[in-house]
């Protein structure tokens, strides 16, 4: 087993970072755009929490940890410890359920979101080890397995309730975790967390308990990305249609766990002194799902321009026909459509070469699953190459296209990268990728087209895509020319940085909030 990790260097901090199943373990946008804020922000100190979901799920950390982060803390919040046996039903106190029964009916009501967090307030003392309502309660209680049969009854209109009772206890025991490891954390003047979840969910605890702002940047939409998952997890009994709009149209127990990641995201919402969104959609995405809209803003990724420009230099003179996917070999990412694209593009354009440039490491049966099926095309190693992690910088110059074909993304730093490299991009519509591509609006959408938006899982689209730019006459030096533009012009890494310099600035400003116990 995985030794934990954890340090402490200081008795406070200016900014404690909380991240889930990012940094400093997985490579990718997230983990990219925090070792980017911890490298710009040198005169200020950080206290990191990682969670992650069990230990065997994460090898070697992928960044080393600069200095002026002063405390370390990791934890996993399905970590399987076994514990003596407990024989004793628990009765539990009729007062502290019935303010956890008023807290659970609060998070069904959408017209009071900041209801949720007064009575999460409430009850958190109650939360702690000995305490009325505390892991052993939960786990064992016999108020707790009245109100779990009491909620099947009254809202379960599909599985067994063995499947219900575990689904519950597995989906709310880390919220046990995550109350007694907020005790140990060192104080900071800001809380900041790049996710909801339980991430966000520490958060909010950690902004409770102390009083200090908690500031919230989603990259992507974290209860979205959740469903994604959970609609193609396998060890869900439930087979409904794939990606349904309305989720009362998906099985009960996926529907259990997005509204659970909806609960929690609405007390990170509510907890939150800022919300930062990467684009407009998102913005309005978050207040859609309970974020006040006056707390809300946009501040866009940016990248260092200097890096990535120098190598445009380096490319040779004719367009080189490779196209690289640059990302996880991860099922969100639908790397196979981008296989088959080279498949079908490659029968078109023998020449040719699809390259995917992306660790293997997070899900390898998937990422084996990949390979039999370039395989089964007869491209494996001839026109499909799977290149592992790598520096991406030494292969920007070699590539003529950049292709994403997700089906989530935020707003990916790899397109911004390519773009300052002098590579543009075929992507699929999800995200801020259209407006990367066309240009938000007005002057931003003056400067051309920096490459094509293709539907999702249409391979298809994408072959053509990629095709017609890089061998219809003019079309990929305009696309280039846009590209380099839209980068410099309003994707700079230093303008992200002032904004959140600013940020920190104000939120280390404000007075310590006290909370009423009433």
């Amino acid at each position: 087993m995985k030794n934990k990790r954890s340090f402490k260097r200081a008795e406070k901090a200016d900014v404690c970072l909380l991240l889930e199943g990012t940094y400093p373990y997985v490579s990718g946008g997230v983990s990219a755009w925090v070792s980017h804020l911890l490298t710009e922000f040198p005169d200020v100190s950080f206290a990191l929490v990682f969670m992650g979901s069990s230990p065997q799920d994460y090898g070697d950390p992928v960044y080393t940890l600069p200095d002026h982060v002063v405390y370390y803390e990791e934890f996993f919040i399905h970590d399987v410890v076994p514990k003596k046996a407990v024989r004793e039903v628990r009765k539990g106190d009729p007062q502290a359920f019935e303010k956890m029964e008023h807290f659970h009916q609060a998070l069904r009501d959408p017209l009071h979101p900041d209801l949720s967090g007064h009575l999460l307030r409430q009850i958190l003392p109650q939360m702690e080890n000995g305490k009325a309502l505390d892991d052993a309660q939960f786990l064992y209680g016999k108020m707790s397995w009245d109100m779990i049969t009491e909620y099947y009854e009254r809202y379960s209109t599909d599985p067994s309730f063995t499947d219900y009772f575990w689904t519950v206890r597995m989906m709310h025991k880390p919220i046990w975790e995550i109350v007694n490891v907020s005790h140990q954390i060192i104080p900071a003047q800001v809380y900041h967390t790049v996710s909801t979840g339980y991430a966000g969910f520490l958060g909010a605890l950690l902004h409770y308990r102390t009083g200090r702002p908690l500031l919230l940047s989603e990259h992507g939409i974290y209860t979205k990305e959740r469903k994604i998952d959970l609609l193609q997890s396998s060890w869900l009994r439930d087979n409904r249609r794939f990606l349904e709009e309305d989720s009362t149209q998906v099985g009960y127990l996926q529907d259990l766990w997005v509204r659970f990641f909806e609960s929690i995201g609405q007390m990170c919402y509510s907890a939150s002194t800022s919300i930062i969104s990467l684009f407009e959609q998102n913005r309005q995405r978050q207040i859609d799902d309970g974020a006040p809209a006056e707390r809300t803003q946009v501040i866009p990724n940016g990248i260092d321009l200097q890096r990535f420009s120098a190598l445009r230099g380096q490319r040779p003179e004719s367009v080189p026909l490779v196209v690289a996917l640059i990302g996880r070999v991860v099922p969100i990412k639908d790397i196979r459509t981008f296989i088959r694209a080279i498949f079908i593009a490659t029968r078109r354009v023998p020449e040719l070469q699809g390259w995917i440039i992306g660790g293997e490491g997070e899900d390898p049966e998937y990422a084996q699953e990949c390979r039999s099926f370039a395989s089964s095309l007869g491209i494996l190693d001839i026109q499909c190459h799977f290149l592992g992690h790598q520096q991406v910088d030494r292969y920007y110059p070699k590539i003529g296209l950049m292709a994403l074909s997700s089906i989530s993304e935020g707003q990916p730093l790899v397109v911004l990268e390519a773009y300052a490299a002098g590579v543009p991009v075929v992507v699929t519509d999800v995200g801020a990728c259209r407006e990367l591509v066309e240009g938000a609006a007005g002057e931003d959408r003056g400067l051309g087209k920096a490459g094509a938006v293709v539907p999702i899982a249409d391979p298809e689209a994408m072959a053509q895509a990629m095709i017609d730019l890089l061998t219809l006459p003019g079309c990929w030096q305009n696309a280039q020319a846009a590209a380099v533009a839209r980068v410099s012009r309003y994707y700079d890494a230093r303008i992200m940085e002032d904004h959140y310099r600013q940020l920190y600035t104000t939120l280390w400003q404000k007075p310590t909030e006290v909370f009423s116990e009433g």
